[in-house]
């Protein structure tokens, strides 16, 4: 009788099992609700707000018209060349897009990836060109360049419109009036939730300049990896439109300590935060970043940030309208009060009171105090024309 040597097991292996048996479990729960009739897009936002998001392209590619609300069957032909001759955006979409190699997989061939900064170019004037009242920005690529490798020429061109008249309709007005609006929602959120790293950032009058290329883009230019960067559009596109402006606070928030210890001046400040690490936790951020959407909502910080109409907050209801079972908020509140649930009673009852402390807090008036440099900057970043070159995006 021969003895076979025992079954070793590792700590490691037990987990990568563990987490592919996560996977998979996921990946079916997305299948179903893709093929629910009618769809369940509730779940679908739930799948990609919580841990891994979506997965894998191939998912998103299913899953994004979905929570976009945009008929796969129902997308624009390619357009022919008229669509570059006498364009006023061209010039500009095309240098911006001759810029953008970065963005591209290395090792992609370059006829490959010329044939693609095509179809960008192409897709972003399709979009300008459907809808007179946007206006293009620097950084606008970015995001569409996201879309494209993802889910192709046609349905990124479909899902960039729906996003450009929903999401990013506040950056792409002919003035920045409303993108420092949704700026200004960033030290608020700050100081409900670290006092100390606000006031030093006050005191250094650091501004929100720093994020500027971080909200404009969803993060794209400023994360070298891409899957981080489709991680966070599965979030953002399952959430309210300024969600990206929490994930910022949250960001800022986890660099606390490094804030704290670095000079305070604004220029040493400025360069310290515009330096996105690229070790970020980032399901841990997410997570954050959607238990303090819950905490303190919009509507809360409206009462200290004077909110425009034409904003995307409220531009938001209308979309809601035309997408049917879609409330990611309601999704974050469920997943915020679940964890409160779970912790200990005597810590949950602390965090419930201090909650409450913290939505009540009167504070009047802007909070965001500009330093001169960025004041200049951002003023003279009102009208985003074609000579705009102030180097946000290096």
């Amino acid at each position: 009788m021969s003895l076979r040597k025992p079954r070793s097991f590792s700590i490691n292996g037990i987990g990568k099992r563990d987490n592919e048996s996560k996977r998979k479990k996921k990946a079916a729960e997305i299948f179903q609700a893709l093929s629910s009739s009618p769809v369940d897009v509730a779940a679908l936002r739930r799948m990609a707000i919580s841990e891994g998001g979506l997965l894998t392209d191939e998912i998103r590619c299913k899953v994004w018209p979905k929570l976009l609300n945009v008929n796969a069957c129902d997308l624009w032909p390619k357009p022919g060349p008229e669509l570059r001759e006498n364009n006023k955006d061209y010039q500009q979409v095309r240098l911006d897009v001759q810029r953008s190699l970065r963005r591209f997989p290395p090792g992609m061939p370059d006829a490959e990836r010329e044939a693609l900064q095509e179809e960008l170019i192409d897709s972003i004037l399709e979009v300008l060109k459907k809808n007179s009242q946007l206006h293009y920005y620097q950084g606008y690529h970015d995001i569409v360049v996201t879309f494209l490798l993802v889910v192709g020429e046609r349905m990124a061109t479909a899902l960039v419109e729906k996003l450009s008249t929903h999401h990013l309709r506040d950056f792409m007005d002919p003035t920045m009036d409303n993108t420092k609006h949704i700026l200004n929602y960033l030290m608020p959120i700050i100081e409900k939730v670290n006092p100390e790293v606000h006031d030093f950032m006050q005191r250094a009058e650091v501004g929100t300049i720093f994020a500027l290329s971080w909200l404009i883009t969803w993060f794209g230019h400023v994360l070298s990896d891409f899957r981080h960067v489709v991680r966070l559009y599965d979030f953002f596109l399952a959430c309210h439109p300024l969600m990206p402006i929490y994930f910022a606070a949250v960001i800022v928030l986890y660099r606390g300590h490094e804030v704290l210890e670095s000079e305070c001046d604004m220029a040493a400040v400025h360069h310290l935060l515009s330096q996105i690490p690229q070790d970020l936790p980032y399901e841990t951020l997410i997570s954050r970043a959607g238990d303090l959407f819950v905490q303190f909502p919009p509507s809360e910080l409206s009462r200290e940030v004077a909110q425009k109409e034409s904003t995307a907050a409220s531009t938001f209801k209308d979309f809601e309208l035309v997408s049917a079972q879609q409330h990611p908020d309601t999704v974050l509140r469920r997943r915020f009060k679940e964890k409160v649930q779970q912790a200990p009673r005597s810590s949950s009852t602390a965090a419930i009171v201090r909650t409450r402390r913290l939505i009540k807090l009167a504070v009047m008036g802007l909070t965001v105090a500009l330093g001169a440099a960025a004041y200049a900057v951002v003023n003279s970043a009102l009208e985003w024309a074609p000579k705009f070159e102030l180097q946000l995006f290096p």
